[in-house]
């Protein structure tokens, strides 16, 4: 299993500035609603892939948003790693902070600030070389790996640190195969009634 199997929905970004979404269960309508707002599907390593094309992050942001509103409301269980949809009017354009990489089943984590790597510490990553790089304290499972991600991103974007999650997913051909053959095929129906996704 790989960490994208892990939620009922997942959201991430190829190194080469793809936006994909990943169904790892039906959920009504989803297929309307994803292709409605701009994302395509596409069969990929025997699974259903919605992908956006390389764009600005703020309409990567505009988009993505839309489609996971409607998907709430369906399910909570939806993880948003994506950094091709970080778009904030105030952002200067400058090098994360704190950065995140997975290598198949692997995490590190690299900080380039005092304020990154005292959060780091919070949550339980420790220094790995001496050069701002980071692993976890204990070893961990997909699971336990994607939810200790997704807890100190929210903070980090809570007290504005730049953060980027890194997949290790070079193109979308490179989207993991799912574990038990292809994922169930996604029902048809109205879609639910988009809202507007907030920046952070």
């Amino acid at each position: 299993m790989s960490f994208v199997d892990v939620p009922d929905v997942f959201i991430g970004s190829t190194d080469d500035a793809h936006t994909f979404l990943v169904l790892n269960r039906p959920v009504p309508g989803a297929n309307r609603l994803l292709t409605d707002t701009g994302f395509t599907a596409r069969k990929v390593n025997g699974r259903t892939v919605y992908l956006l094309a390389p764009t600005t992050s703020e309409d990567a942001n505009e988009q993505t948003g839309i489609a996971m509103y409607g998907l709430l409301a369906h399910t909570h269980d939806l993880v948003d790693l994506s950094w091709t949809t970080r778009w904030n009017p105030q952002d200067s354009g400058t090098e994360p902070d704190l950065r995140f990489t997975f290598t198949g089943t692997a995490l590190a984590a690299s900080a380039t600030t005092p304020a990154a790597r005292s959060l780091l510490e919070l949550h339980r990553f420790a220094p790995a070389h001496g050069d701002g790089s980071y692993r976890p304290t204990v070893p961990l499972n997909e699971t336990d790996a994607l939810g200790m991600v997704v807890r100190a991103e929210a903070h980090a974007h809570a007290v504005g640190i730049g953060v980027r999650v890194e997949l290790g997913i070079p193109t979308p051909d490179a989207i993991p195969a799912p574990p038990r053959g292809p994922s169930s095929a996604v029902p048809g129906g109205p879609p639910s009634r988009p809202a507007r996704r907030h920046t952070p």
